[in-house]
């Protein structure tokens, strides 16, 4: 990855991702006369572009590596699946229009984890309801039209009505981002929009709501109040710069604002294999940074650039849930007495109704959850009715059987229309059949983390059985009313695996660092003026669908951040924690140049370890690092370019090359340059002959390019009790942002303990080599170096062998 050499642009704001977060805070940043640029890695999707046949869906996905540059990512983690989007207009383009408010009662407080730890919402309904008014406006959002046809008989809607009332269940048409009217006349399918006040970026014709169930795999009429038709066109129209194909790798603090780093995944670059690595970057700065690349992308961005926000919190990755989704099918619907009903899940938008569950907040028993119906395009009735292989088999073979018999007999007839009508079936399979797709309540205790570079999300269904067990209850009740099967998706099916296409947290806010990442108007602390403005900021399950709320939450964020432009005075940075339980390690000096013809000696080291960001004690950074799997290991070659004036350096510094392994970091991370020096004494020390230091210092670059310092000490000194084997082969390790000469007024990332473990050590003495000018050189290197090494030792320990009082001193 190479960067460009033109100055960076400067903005007041600059907004990654241009999901509900990104959109929302992109429109009232420029509203407000704010220079505002927005970076979407994907490209635009005006209406009638959206991919429809095999040869586009197959092309229709993201992984800009191999050449895809679609609208589709998909993940895959512990536990679950994802699906999220990549275009202008972030999830807006594939999700399915539903705006519905959080419920007052489930912005819970103080509720317990099964792992410990609590959800807690900082803000409440009341924070929120003007934002939701707002959002609502700026959407057109209304209900599904059920008052004149064709929506009125849309069976689907019906079918879950009269299911849902049968049950006593609370059934209502929700809030859709959907336009039905073109001119604020009744609804009619098909009629042109109105144009709004602002242009739409597109400039092209929009048409009022089909009914093709469509919705999903992006709408091709524009008939959805997608982002890019409202919000982004009406930022664009303020002003704000709207850059797709722009896909942020790095962000650091720069200057008091922010420094943003990007590449362009050009258009030629589709359907060919690219070294993403080594895309140009273009650098931008602004004052107020805005993260909005999603739950799984906003995450990802920090954890990768975490070296460059010492102060960010503990919390990052944590309360992850994928708000509780959970896919269900009702199959082959039939009245009381026995015949097909008509459900047809392609007609209408994907979601026409929904189904609210209570919750124990509620006063209900567990936890509270939302059933909707949940429409496909009308392509897959066929997918659908092929599912119902023997029935389709027999007509197959009834059909290929009177062909036959009609050639053998000689038939006189043409026409074939009974026989094609036969061969097709009554369709009631399909007809009859209709996805459910439930959400809510679940428990947000999944721990997002990097894995060799790459993204990782540790979530299990298992403490939310009882959850996904109470929608299954529903759905199976549903399907029983409608006289129909029911079935669990497949991979729920086989291993209690979930699809989610609303993943929440991973940046959560809390009320203080300990607890979250953001603070209620999602501005990250402890470095002022960077938000968390989409769904990672949840700090739980949103329960009904998350849009809504992630769009006014962003809202309530851009009134903050106003509020704070208008005011703004210097912004003061945090500084770095203090020094905890760690020996201090100095400016480590650098080796001298060596003579051309000089004894060289070099020896290979592996130490393993755990450390955890964000901790100051060296021992506690070990411990948790323990408990969170968070390990850091490396394996140096160190070299003592003149082992003669080695022998004399106070310093006896050498060279240290080879690599860290850190997956919080970024995976494997090179060393730029690493110094070492062999029992050293600090300006502490000095005066006492019974304690000496080796020293470490590597500068490395995380798995974004940021900077990063490793600073080691092994403390050798005398204890009670025989610890040279302790003393030698612990390494007390510190993590600093940047690449710090020293550890005084360095940035600490966090801090743990690494070790030599014994079998490690026994091949470290196996790769001791020396070589020298003259014959005999390397023995004698060898032989000086273990006199130092030997001699140091006996200096530190050597009184208490000699000791015969006991007494150490």
């Amino acid at each position: 990855m190479t960067a460009t050499h033109e100055p960076p642009e400067h903005f007041d704001a600059v907004i990654v991702g241009s999901g509900f977060g990104g959109s929302v805070t992109a429109y009232r940043l420029a509203s407000a006369g704010l220079r505002v640029c927005v970076l979407e890695r994907g490209k635009t999707y005006p209406p009638g572009s959206f991919a429809r046949s095999p040869l586009e869906m197959q092309r229709n996905l993201w992984d800009p590596s191999e050449g895809l540059q679609g609208l589709f990512d998909v993940w895959s983690f512990r536990g679950l699946e994802a699906v999220v989007s990549s275009g202008l207009g972030g999830g807006s383009l594939i999700y399915a229009n539903v705006l519905i408010r959080k419920d007052e009662r489930w912005f819970v407080e103080e509720s317990p984890l099964p792992g410990g730890g609590y959800e807690h919402w900082p803000i409440s309904r009341a924070d929120l309801d003007p934002h939701y008014d707002a959002v609502e406006r700026m959407l057109r959002a209304r209900p599904y039209p059920v008052g004149s046809e064709p929506y009125a008989s849309t069976p689907k809607t019906v079918a879950m009505r009269d299911a849902a009332r049968r049950l006593g269940l609370d059934w209502d048409l929700p809030n859709l981002a959907v336009s039905f009217a073109g001119n604020g006349g009744p609804p009619v399918p098909g009629e042109a929009i109105a144009p709004y006040e602002y242009p739409n970026l597109h400039g092209r014709l929009r048409t009022t709501c089909r009914l093709c169930g469509e919705c999903d795999i992006g709408c091709n009429y524009g008939s959805k109040n997608t982002l890019d038709h409202t919000y982004l066109s009406a930022a664009a129209h303020a002003g704000a710069v709207l850059r797709t194909r722009s896909e942020v790798r790095r962000i650091a603090p720069s200057g008091g604002g922010y420094r943003i780093s990007y590449v362009t995944h050009a258009p030629e670059a589709e359907g060919h294999r690219t070294r993403t690595a080594r895309l140009p970057v273009t650098e931008l700065t602004a004052d107020r940074l805005v993260l909005a690349a999603g739950a799984l992308g906003t995450p990802f961005l920090l954890l990768r650039n975490r070296a460059a926000f010492p102060a960010l919190s503990r919390a990052l990755g944590t309360r992850f849930s994928g708000n509780g989704d959970l896919l269900g099918f009702v199959l082959g619907a039939t009245h009381a007495d026995g015949t097909p009903r008509r459900i047809e899940g392609s007609r209408g938008p994907v979601i026409t109704s929904r189904i609210r569950v209570p919750d124990e907040t509620d006063g209900a028993a567990g936890r509270g959850s939302y059933v909707e119906d949940a429409g496909y395009p009308a392509f897959a009735e066929w997918m659908v009715e092929a599912a119902g292989a023997p029935a389709a088999a027999a007509r197959m073979a009834r059909f290929a059987a009177g062909r036959i018999w009609a050639r053998l007999s000689g038939s006189p007839r043409s026409g074939l229309g009974s026989e094609l009508q036969a061969l097709l079936g009554d369709a009631a399979f399909s007809a009859g059949s209709l996805p459910l797709l439930g959400m809510g309540r679940d428990v947000p205790d999944g721990v997002l983390s990097l894995r060799r570079g790459h993204l990782q999300v540790d979530w299990t269904s298992a403490t939310s059985t009882a959850y996904f067990e109470g929608v299954r209850g529903v759905m199976r009740d549903l399907a029983g009313e409608l006289g129909a099967g029911f079935r669990d998706n497949p991979i729920w099916h086989l291993r209690r695996r979930v699809i989610t296409v609303h993943p929440l947290g991973g940046a959560p806010m809390g009320r203080h660092p300990r607890e979250g990442v953001v603070d209620s108007y999602g501005e990250v602390f402890g470095h002022p003026g960077m938000y968390v403005a989409d769904g990672a900021a949840m700090p739980g399950p949103v329960g009904a669908n998350p849009s809504l709320t992630i769009a006014a939450f962003a809202d309530r964020l851009a009134d903050h951040l106003l509020d704070q432009h208008a005011r703004r005075g210097t912004v003061v940075r945090s500084t770095a924690p203090q020094d905890g339980h760690r020996p201090a390690a100095p400016a480590i000096p650098r080796p001298a140049p060596a003579p051309e013809r000089a004894p060289r000696l070099w020896f290979t080291e592996e130490m393993k370890g755990f450390v955890a960001l964000g901790e100051d004690d060296s021992q506690r950074g070990y411990d948790r690092g323990r408990a969170e799997g968070t390990a850091l290991s490396f394996r140096l070659t160190i070299t003592i370019e003149d082992v003669t004036r080695f022998l004399t350096d106070p310093d006896r510094a050498g060279t240290a090359v080879g690599h860290v392994d850190c997956d919080a970091l970024g995976g494997r991370l090179p060393v730029e340059r690493g110094i070492f020096n062999l029992f050293v004494h600090t300006p502490a020390d000095l005066g006492d002959t019974r304690r000496a230091r080796m020293l470490y210092r590597l500068l490395l670059r995380d798995g974004a390019g940021n900077p990063v310092t490793l600073s080691g000490v092994k403390d050798v000194h005398d204890d009670p009790g025989w610890d040279v084997w302790r003393d030698t082969s612990t390494l007390f390790v510190r993590l600093y942002a940047g690449h710090a000469e020293s550890d005084e007024g360095a940035a600490l990332l966090g801090s743990g303990i690494i070790t030599i473990h014994l079998p490690d050590f026994l091949e470290q003495l196996t790769t001791l080599r020396a070589t020298g000018p003259e014959p005999g050189d390397a023995v004698r290197a060898l032989q000086a170096f273990g006199s130092v090494f030997l001699g140091e030792l006996w200096t530190i320990y050597g009184p208490r062998v000699l000791d015969t009082s006991g007494s150490g001193a």
